[in-house]
């Protein structure tokens, strides 16, 4: 068939294979703080679902770029994962309205300073930003192991055969669709592989509609549902070291899909996206939910399916605020049994890995100082990842911001590559008036699929 734009309809389901790669990372946060302060399950319905809701909000303010806000990228937004030991720390010390205040005071912090940050640009050449986004992807295939394994690795029947069976089996049936099927049905190739695990455990008698039965219909978010928040210097402190962190994280994300879509990131862009997570993080505060970052599984999806237009994100966006609103649907989503997604996320986070990869080929190797740089970094950050209470001397709150591999690696690449490549270390782009707002979305879908 001839190449054509992506329909609605064909958007839609993209969209929701999309929205099904995301799912089990946004909703973990809340059911780990929850869990942690012991939520009664009136109290988890609102916290999971709200927050469903608040990852389709932060994704529009992303998407929706104008003048002043959102990166313009095809980019998704959940929940960040390394906020949860600080916050579990403040709200256990404090109390949780201190919590929420010092996500609030974090969110208006980044927003004051997105401007600033995004003036770092030119510390993120190719070297940098390949070897950020390698590692990013890297870390995260332990996370998917241990989904395909039960999701408990302390659990007695962890990595039993049937689990190994259904998650690797996911694997294959990924593998297979995308090689060997056609257009639209390669695109939802992950789509096709959850449903199938899903169908296959179901089966087997291993999925509980419990969580569907026990959801409410219809839930409204309420502002500072769990009190008014309060503000503490320490924790607010606390949390915008830990915000920095996410902002690192966010900036190889918005690389890595600068990088598949084909245009340059500007100071304008980054400056855009730093302050649309910001207000995000305010929000999340507000509606006593958590801080929103952009999500590397949906960068390897895209990866995986070559589609690269923002359509189906909108569409994403549009699914996670009525899943919010509709508890009893959204739950829909939780019965994906782990083993089934952990395949799934070894494809994607794997994709994640190898876009990194091809960023770095253009990095002149043939300089040894280059092959330092990328050796040293990637492995002060893998190392750090898989054994994150190495700095457990330090004081507490420098103890947080440098348990996180990502931050490690940028660290480590970003002053190795100043130290041992001087005045040529700095990304020379300079044409500062071409931003993402100019890429021709119709034009990328009709290059890159065929139907």
């Amino acid at each position: 068939m001839q190449n054509k734009e992506v329909s609605n309809g064909q958007a839609a389901v993209l969209g929701l294979q999309h929205l099904l790669a995301m799912y089990s990372g946004a909703v973990l946060v809340p059911l780990l703080i929850g869990g942690a302060f012991g939520f009664s399950a009136e109290q988890m319905t609102y916290l999971v679902s709200i927050d469903i809701f608040m990852c389709g909000v932060a994704t529009l303010i992303q998407l929706k770029t104008n003048r002043f806000v959102g990166v313009g990228l095809p980019v998704v937004l959940g929940c960040a994962i390394q906020t949860v030991e600080p916050l579990k720390m403040i709200g256990k010390e404090f109390g949780i309205q201190y919590m929420y205040g010092a996500i609030i005071a974090a969110g208006i912090f980044i927003v004051l300073i997105s401007g600033a940050f995004a003036q770092l640009k030119k510390l993120f050449p190719p070297i940098v930003t390949g070897t950020l986004i390698m590692v990013i992807g890297l870390s995260l295939i332990p996370i998917a192991f241990q989904n395909i394994g039960g999701g408990n690795s302390a659990a007695k029947d962890f990595a039993n055969p049937t689990n190994l069976i259904i998650g690797f089996g996911t694997v294959i049936v990924i593998i297979l669709v995308n090689a060997f099927g056609k257009g639209f049905f390669r695109a939802i190739s992950v789509l096709v592989g959850l449903v199938a695990g899903t169908i296959a455990m179901a089966l087997m008698g291993k999925v509980s509609l419990q969580p569907v039965i026990d959801a409410t219909w219809f839930h409204l978010p309420q502002p500072f549902y769990f009190g008014t928040p309060k503000f503490e210097i320490s924790s607010i402190i606390t949390m915008i070291l830990i915000m920095m962190t996410t902002l690192v994280e966010s900036t190889g994300v918005y690389f890595a899909l600068s990088d598949i879509v084909g245009k340059k990131l500007k100071k304008a862009d980054l400056r855009k996206g730093y302050l649309a997570e910001g207000i995000a993080v305010i929000l999340g505060g507000v509606f006593n939910t958590f801080p929103y970052t952009g999500f590397s599984q949906n960068v390897g999806l895209m990866q995986l399916t070559g589609i690269k237009t923002k359509k189906p994100i909108y569409y994403a966006a549009g699914f996670l605020i009525l899943l919010g609103l509709l508890p009893k649907v959204g739950a829909l989503a939780t019965i994906i049994p782990s083993p089934v997604l952990g395949g799934a996320m070894l494809v994607m986070f794997g994709m994640v890995a190898v876009q990194g990869m091809k960023m770095l080929k253009n990095v002149d190797f043939d300089n040894e100082k280059n092959l330092l740089i990328v050796a040293v970094s990637a492995g002060m950050g893998l190392g750090i990842t898989f054994y994150p209470n190495f700095f457990s001397v330090l004081p507490q709150t420098l103890r947080l911001l440098l348990s996180n591999g990502i931050v490690i690696t940028i660290l480590s690449s970003v002053v190795l590559n100043v130290v041992l490549n001087g005045k040529d270390a700095f990304d020379k782009e300079i044409d500062e008036n071409v931003t993402t707002d100019d890429y021709d979305e119709a034009q990328i879908d009709k290059k890159t699929i065929n139907f």
